[in-house]
């Protein structure tokens, strides 16, 4: 019997242990980055500066696949009324390409968009390490979303294609 419970209390003790690590990892993850980049547009911006004060929306990329995510998922958020209120930032995450080909990836990305949406459109090309850990990243392939209150305060977080997860995101502004 003391055996048992002895071995209940180092089980116990496991778990939490690994629970303690788990919510550190969720707080560092859930603290916006305040890395300086630059719009589409050619402006310089802070994320964490812009999103003060009211509601937002980041869609990011961390690879061409992703990033083509994250072009699908803006377009359904500036369509959807419900959100309208809600400022949407696309973020494609450069860092890992090349400096020369930035240029290129740029121009690539300014087609189609209206200079409004290029003025929300951000680029970084640093910091590619906080920023996968704020948006929790385990596939480049997919975009990340995260919805952000006016406090700064993240109400949901999660990746993959817009049409399977937009119900969810409009779930969490209620």
């Amino acid at each position: 019997m003391p055996r048992t419970i002895s071995r209940l209390f180092c089980q116990a003790s496991l778990l939490w242990v690994a629970l303690a690590f788990i919510s550190a990892q969720l707080c560092r993850a859930q603290t916006l980055p305040s890395t300086a980049g630059e719009t589409l547009s050619g402006n310089r911006i802070v994320l964490a500066d812009a999103v003060r004060g009211h509601a937002a929306v980041l869609v990011a990329g961390f690879s061409r696949e992703g990033g083509n995510g994250v072009g699908a998922w803006a377009k359904a958020l500036r369509a959807d009324p419900s959100l309208a209120h809600v400022t949407v930032y696309p973020v494609a995450e450069l860092a890992g390409a090349p400096g020369f080909i930035r240029g290129m990836i740029r121009n690539g990305m300014k087609k189609g968009l209206s200079l409004s949406e290029q003025d929300r459109f951000v680029v970084l090309t640093s910091d590619e390490p906080a920023w996968r850990r704020f948006f929790v990243v385990d596939t480049d392939k997919d975009p990340y979303v995260a919805l952000i209150d006016a406090q700064g305060k993240v109400l949901w977080h999660g990746h993959g294609a817009a049409a399977s997860l937009e119900p969810q995101l409009r779930a969490a502004l209620r």
